[in-house]
């Protein structure tokens, strides 16, 4: 079943219009204005704040018939000409004479009908709340449905108001319900409601907005749900208490959106939530479904809008790494704390071995070396027993020789350097193999070398070659000690590893951390851990163009093999990485989205959709190299690892996942010349 739209995402709004105490029939009209304004916005679901047709306020004068048929009169108004102002769903408050008790409810309405009512569970009546004065709690309803213009309306807590086919299912609770020990919109969301809605009226008291938002985002998170919430603003009375209007929307316990609290305007917060990936995560998290129930009463409703071309919710470019600096300062803490205690605990367990690493003067090495120099301080280790091998290459320049060796030296640890051009040539030799058509049996390191900066820039292509030096670093590694890995996430994701070679090592650090964050924990650690030399070569590395130095440098000295020219930005192979692995994104929906974010460099969607199809291809072809990574520690919410979050066939085809592509080209909103 396809969802609603090609990418499950519906349109929310939190809604606080104008307010005058006890005047339904000017709220009403507010209300339908504020309707009419979140049409405009594309808006498919929509609630207002408690009591929302009255206003809360009201105190006895909810129990006087005037305001109680008003309330009844300014809705059959909302239902009836509500159809011609507003297509999506809409939520309102009001109080409703049912079974001679008097309830404070949530009215549902589309399309000229009243969906259903649902009155609130639980009544405050403490601190400054007298609600149970005036109003019954929904449990001493007797009546499940209501009648209204001769139409049998549901009414109860129980009620499930569902876009099907595969779009969303709306529940529903009132204020209070939200700050019991068991909300009813847990048992809502275990009931299949993907938006749970929130009618409040919180007044505003030191200290409340925060734990108001906590709870919020709580909530959705422990429903994995998206939550929105609506409440009271400043056109309450303040005879004793003040309303700020505070309107939240939360995704799975991430705060998506959140309005400015005590603004004389009326207020429409609106943003867009992603149904289909809390779906996937429902799927995922067998726990929740172990508490599904099947109690509720479905009320079908219709959402028919178009995927908007420009989504209201930004889309971060880079996932994986948090945009406030405090935050990400946070991040990089946590996650190189994380890396050292899971190092350490190795180490101490092996008995504290000398270890080895290869350093390339590259991030990854980088990481690496620092994470296990912060270790073995942690363990009491003199840093001398770290073996830091430097083993330039054909392809090494003299910036990454140079910034290895100053950071080995900077850092305290044994440094070694063993170039090993001589090795490879004999090996080559042994193979007879001809490196870019070159002759080298008689050949000595210098004349290769100089012959190999000759080979013109189209005819750098030699695996046999790359793969030679590659796998004789690591072999010289694993005849020096512990070897720790230095691998990082995305190569692993991309198969930009050497079987064998790069890809191994007795325990890598590094394992489940995306390159996009390997830069910004060297630049952390260059900031927060180190000084002097060290920091200055630690952030010269961050700048160093990303290689991994296996093909001839060119006649001037430089490096002539970019990483990212070859297999596309890491930008976007982490932000795809993201996406697939970890909402089970298809295609169609990563370029969607990739089209939505902000990246370093604008990519046109050929581009975008060109590196997506690299990622999909490497993806599944390299998944070998993953089904045999030695031990690390998963530091994120993506793991590669075949003993963890990730399982996968290593003969599995991507054949469906092209296809999608392809097929998605033509529902996509990316214009491909």
């Amino acid at each position: 079943m396809k969802p609603m739209n090609q990418h499950g995402f519906v349109r929310v709004a939190a809604a606080v219009p104008s307010l005058r105490v006890a005047d339904c029939a000017f709220n009403g009209e507010r209300i339908l204005a504020m309707l009419a304004r979140a049409e405009q916005q594309q808006v498919d679901v929509l609630v207002f704040p408690e009591l929302s047709l009255t206003g809360y306020t009201c105190a006895d004068l909810f129990q006087q018939a005037v305001l109680q048929s008003s309330a009844r009169d300014a809705l059959e108004e909302l239902v009836q000409r509500g159809k011609d102002v507003f297509s999506g769903l809409a939520v309102v408050g009001l109080p409703l004479v049912i079974d001679d008790r008097l309830f404070n409810c949530a009215a549902a309405i589309q399309g000229g009908r009243l969906l259903g009512i649902v009155p609130k569970s639980f009544i405050p009546n403490y601190k400054e709340f007298y609600e149970l004065r005036w109003f019954a709690p929904a449990a001493q309803a007797q009546s499940r449905v209501v009648s209204w213009d001769g139409t049998a309306v549901p009414f109860g807590t129980d009620l499930l108001f569902d876009a099907a086919p595969g779009g969303p299912v709306v529940g529903v609770e009132i204020c209070e319900d939200l700050w019991v020990p068991a909300p009813p919109s847990s048992m809502l969301a275990l009931g299949g409601a993907t938006i749970l809605l929130n009618l409040s009226a919180s007044n505003e008291v030191i200290g409340k907005a925060g734990y108001r938002r906590q709870l919020v985002q709580n909530q959705s998170g422990r429903c994995l749900a998206a939550y929105v919430y609506a409440s009271c603003g400043v056109g309450e009375s303040t005879t004793d208490v003040v309303f700020g209007g505070h309107c939240l929307i939360a995704e799975n316990g991430v705060l998506v959106a959140e309005s400015e609290r005590f603004k004389p305007e009326e207020t429409l917060l609106v943003t867009d939530v992603d149904i289909e990936r809390l779906r996937n995560d429902r799927l995922r998290t067998n726990s929740f479904g172990d508490l599904r129930t099947d109690g509720a009463r479905t009320i079908a409703f219709t959402l028919d809008r178009p995927v908007p071309r420009r989504l209201v919710r930004e889309i971060e470019a880079h996932p994986f790494v948090p945009r406030r600096q405090e935050r990400l300062r946070e991040r990089c803490q946590e996650i190189f704390l994380t890396q050292v205690s899971g190092l350490a605990r190795r180490l101490e367990h092996v008995g504290r071995p000398p270890v080895v690493i290869g350093i390339s003067g590259g991030l990854d090495s980088t990481l690496a070396l620092v994470v296990t120099c912060k270790t073995v301080d942690r363990l009491g280790v003199a840093r001398g027993k770290i073996t830091g091998i430097t083993m330039p290459g054909f392809g090494t320049t003299e910036r990454t020789r140079q910034n290895a060796q100053i950071l080995m030296r900077q850092l305290g640890v044994a440094a070694k350097e063993i170039d090993i051009r001589p090795l490879c040539l004999k090996e080559m030799r042994a193979l007879g193999h001809r490196p870019f058509g070159i002759d080298c049996g008689r050949l000595s390191v210098e004349e290769l070398t100089a012959r190999l900066r000759e080979v013109p820039a189209d005819r750098r292509h030699d695996l046999t070659f790359e793969n030679i030096q590659a796998r004789m670093r690591t072999s010289l590694l694993m005849n020096s000690g512990f070897v720790i890995g230095t691998g990082d996430l995305s190569e692993l994701a991309l198969g930009w590893c050497t079987y064998n070679a790069d890809h191994m090592s007795m325990y890598n650090p590094n394992v489940s951390i995306p390159k996009t964050l390997v830069k910004f924990l060297v630049r952390w650690a260059a900031e927060n851990e180190f000084d002097g030399e060290a920091r200055r070569v630690l952030l010269d590395i961050v700048d160093t163009l990303i290689s991994p130095e296996l093909l001839p440098i060119s006649s001037d000295g430089q490096g002539s093999q970019s990483t990212e020219h070859t297999i596309g930005p890491y930008e976007l192979h982490d932000f795809f990485l993201f996406h697939v692995l970890r909402y089970g994104a298809a295609p169609a929906k990563v370029l969607y989205l990739a089209e939505q974010a902000k990246f370093d460099r604008d990519y046109s969607p050929r581009e975008l959709r060109r590196w997506l199809e690299v990622f999909i291809r490497r993806f599944f072809a390299n998944q070998f190299k993953r089904s045999c990574l030695p031990d690390g520690p998963k530091v994120g919410s993506i793991s590669l690892s075949p003993r963890g979050d990730w399982r996968m066939p290593s003969d599995a085809v991507a054949a469906g996942w092209l296809s999608w592509l392809e097929t998605g080209e033509r529902v996509s909103t990316l214009e491909l010349p």
